[in-house]
């Protein structure tokens, strides 16, 4: 037990240290987003470009891994749709929900979970899951946002097209692109430039997670109380859930194992809270306010799931 909190303590605590700091003045709501895009933009893709372009490609993608967190989280859509249809839920609700419950916040709270639990596979399995979430999960939700609005003859070919297009402008893509390109050449990198990159990177962890704490100051969370506590819900409980299930079918229909530090870093990155600008995205619905509210929630509970998680598969 208290090895578990030896991981899962400092990381709530940067994240409480980060709500102080706003909630009683030191810094503004509007640092947090500036924090962010620091972090989004410069500390990650940084940290993604060094752990793929000093990995071999083979290790990078780990085929098992992705099909796994791929099927695990439409599998968390799925039983969303289905269950949130059932109770007869609006289009437009019920994608912010589907959302909610099934992009993980890897980036901001995955990574730093990963470096204190498995420190040399942090790396990969940031990678691993950007690869993921950015060309599979994040895509099928924006489709579900885009059909949940008026249509007027919306073509879906040139929908999905352009979502693709939007993902591969990210900076985090092009540094995973990039640092792919490198390993497959396999470039030898400067060392002032690795130096460089890492001073950037090893920035991110601390202050994702500042960020995180200091962002819950403020945020709207006047919404359907239903609604976000089934979604936070569904993002601690069903996701790692299915991801698991996921996990045991890979293993019967045969494909190639996973070490058993991936297979655990695999069902934990499920049931980390849903990612930062989760309430941004719910804005262009209008459910900004319930997405904020589920939030809250899943942050704040997080800090059991995950404890009592980890302290059963570690």
């Amino acid at each position: 037990m208290l090895a578990v909190l030896g991981i899962t303590l400092p990381i709530f605590a940067a994240v409480a240290l980060g709500y102080l700091c706003v909630r009683f003045g030191l810094f503004k709501p509007a640092d947090m987003r500036l924090f962010g895009s620091f972090v989004l933009h410069i500390a990650l893709p940084a940290l993604l470009f060094l752990s793929v372009a000093t990995r071999d490609a083979r290790e990078v993608f780990n085929l098992t891994y992705m099909a796994v967190f791929a099927a695990g989280a439409l599998a968390t859509i799925a039983v969303s749709f289905t269950l949130l249809t059932a109770l007869k839920t609006s289009p437009s609700r019920r994608a912010v929900a589907i959302m909610g419950t099934s992009c993980p916040n890897s980036g901001f709270v995955g990574y730093p979970l990963m470096l204190l639990a498995f420190p040399d596979l942090a790396g990969q399995i940031l990678a691993l899951n950007m690869l993921v979430e950015n060309f599979v999960i994040i895509p099928v939700c924006l489709v579900l946002f885009e059909l949940a609005k008026p249509q007027q003859g919306a073509n879906i070919a040139r929908l999905i097209g352009q979502i693709l297009l939007g993902v591969l402008r990210r900076p985090m893509v092009i540094a995973l692109v990039l640092g792919l390109v490198v390993s497959l050449l396999k470039l030898p990198l400067p060392a002032p430039l690795t130096q460089t990159a890492g001073l950037f990177a090893a920035s991110a962890s601390a202050l994702a997670l500042f960020t995180i704490g200091g962002a819950l100051v403020g945020l709207p969370v006047k919404g359907h109380r239903a609604l976000a506590g089934l979604t936070a819900a569904g993002k601690l409980v069903l996701h790692p859930a299915m991801v698991a299930l996921a996990l045991v079918a890979a293993v019967a229909l045969g494909l190639p194992p996973l070490s058993s530090a991936l297979a655990t870093a695999l069902v934990l990155s499920a049931a980390i809270p849903m990612f930062s600008i989760y309430a941004l995205f719910a804005a262009e619905l209008g459910h900004e306010g319930m997405a904020s509210l589920a939030q809250v929630l899943a942050t704040a509970a997080s800090f059991l799931t995950l404890s009592g998680l980890m302290l059963w598969l570690l």
